[in-house]
């Protein structure tokens, strides 16, 4: 997991760097705050033009979880990073790589044991209205 933060953290600050580079050499002089404006109105943009038809198939498919974990997974993702930066800027804590990624990994481990206990239990139940159904139409004689 720490690996996969400091992948992201470093794809990003090249991101940055691109688009500074763009700005200054393209005459377009923003300020930091502008930049911020431009790119990430893009950005959420592209994103709600990527996840809405996603999320739409998903719930018309009647794949609510999946659209529940990823929504929950990026609240876990905020939260973390958050967490710890609050923590250097409060003093508070020792803003740490490792926390992140022990808590991220935390909740995909438990989801994981959730993932696992649900899928027995729906399946469980499937069998078990699937033997209703038989011993009911048994019953008819048919």
């Amino acid at each position: 997991m720490y690996d996969i933060i400091y992948g992201f953290t470093t794809i990003i600050a090249k991101i940055h760097e691109q688009i500074l580079s763009i700005n200054d050499s393209g005459g377009y002089y923003f300020d930091d705050k502008e930049l911020h404006f431009i790119t990430m109105g893009i950005f959420g943009m592209l994103l709600i033009f990527i996840i809405h038809p996603v999320f739409k198939l998903l719930a018309k498919t009647g794949h609510t979880m999946i659209i529940t974990w990823v929504y929950v997974f990026t609240l876990i993702l905020v939260l973390a990073f958050a967490i710890e930066i609050g923590q250097w800027y409060t003093g508070t804590g020792v803003m740490e790589k490792e926390d992140m990624a022990y808590g991220i990994t935390g909740f995909l481990v438990m989801f994981l044991i959730f993932a696992i206990v649900r899928g027995t239990f729906l399946g469980i139940k499937q069998l078990v209205r699937k033997d209703d159904r038989d011993a009911g139409r048994y019953a008819d004689g048919r």
